[in-house]
């Protein structure tokens, strides 16, 4: 039996399909909702029985939007998870989008324990939030924001998006601004990511859209990391920035490679030294479950060569880099053993900076990071 683990849980329906999302989800008239609460919690039945753990120590809802579901489909997702997984009182995180909350739905969320809110604003520039496909309006952030204080959720982070299609600096300014002036414990920012299958990828292929210069993305991510800073808001990883006491213990588990359950359709999980994902498409999904079988569509046996190189590229993305002595009794030998040369390349290249006890990424490291990860590579270490 594992001592303790995470699990996330995957809520694949929208009221909205955003022009930039690429996760798995569906537009929700029509779909099975109710159903798919019932296979949800069979497969976590169906996957603690196959992995016993003592205690789960964050739960996640993401998606999709969690709260697009009604507040009884809700009520009957939580009293489940609650009933079925070992979790405490841990962190346990909703998304949710402006708008969508209601007075009720966070009553049931307080009900089960949930007590942190993650909130996609993107920006608060209302022509941009037409521009890439979102349904609500700055003023919703603000409206909701008021309803979360009503109802004392003091724990919310929200996300935002830079580099977005015809953005200016001066509108990125505007919304970290006005971002800031919330006052919240946590901020999580990242730059526009380009990915298949999305309109955006569609139209910026055919011409009919433009992103700003890198030189302009870079000095927003400069400009993050600054206005962050000076509100007391330490970043603690690439794209993330909290009080200190507020960082997303959830999160932390990804970046310290560490285990959790992926529960829902397209979850991706990882156990022991096992990745794996589910079946991405609804029916096919709920086919698995009704026939009493785990949904996974394809799973990875990690070797050891890939558990290292995922624990440097996924640890450096932290401020506080990867441990040594945490290295060291993961995989029996130094960090220095394997990586000697290469931290010395980086070094010398001020990308990455040293002490006895870890290794982490240089302020010009924080901006050229996948440059550095892929130095990370063991076949191209050697």
């Amino acid at each position: 039996m594992t001592k303790s683990t995470s699990a996330y849980i995957q809520i694949p329906f929208c009221e909205h399909i955003c022009y930039y999302c690429d996760f798995n989800k569906v537009f929700l008239e029509g779909q099975p909702v109710d159903e798919y609460i019932e296979a949800l919690l069979k497969e976590a039945r169906l996957a603690l029985r196959q992995n016993p753990v003592e205690k789960m120590e964050t739960l996640y809802v993401g998606g999709g939007t969690p709260t697009s579901l009604t507040a009884s489909q809700l009520e009957r997702l939580l009293s489940g998870l609650r009933e079925i997984l070992p979790y405490y009182n841990g962190e346990f995180t909703v998304e949710a989008n402006p708008g969508d909350l209601t007075a009720d739905k966070l009553d049931v969320m307080k009900n089960y324990g949930v007590n942190r809110l993650s909130m996609g604003v993107q920006t608060f520039d209302d022509r941009l939030l037409k521009k890439i496909g979102r349904k609500h309006t700055a003023q919703d952030v603000y409206d909701t924001i008021q309803l979360l204080e009503e109802k004392d959720f003091s724990n919310v982070t929200i996300d935002l998006i830079y580099a977005l299609p015809g953005q200016s600096l001066e509108s990125f300014r505007d919304t970290v601004t006005r971002a800031l002036a919330l006052d919240l414990p946590h901020y999580a920012l990242y730059s526009l990511i380009l990915e298949n299958q999305t309109m955006f990828m569609n139209w910026v292929r055919r011409g009919k859209m433009h992103l700003p210069e890198q030189e302009l993305e870079a000095q927003m991510y400069a400009e993050t990391i600054d206005a962050m800073e000076k509100a007391g808001r330490k970043q603690y990883e690439i794209s993330n920035f909290a009080k200190p006491g507020f960082e997303s213990q959830h999160n932390l588990v990804y970046w310290n490679n560490q285990n959790y359950f992926g529960l829902g359709a397209g979850a991706s999980g990882y156990l022991g030294n096992r990745r794996y994902k589910n079946r991405g498409p609804i029916q096919h999904y709920l086919k698995s479950l009704k026939n009493d079988q785990l949904p996974v569509l394809e799973e990875e046996i990690l070797t050891q060569k890939a558990q290292i190189e995922e624990e440097m590229f996924l640890g450096l993305r932290k401020i506080l880099g990867v441990d040594k002595t945490v290295f060291e009794n993961r995989f029996g030998f130094s960090m220095m053993d394997v990586y000697g040369d290469v931290i010395e390349k980086l070094k010398q290249q001020k990308l990455i900076t040293e002490t006895d006890s870890r290794v982490c990424l240089t302020e010009e490291g924080l901006f050229r990071g996948n440059d550095v990860f892929e130095e990370f590579l063991l076949s191209n270490a050697n």
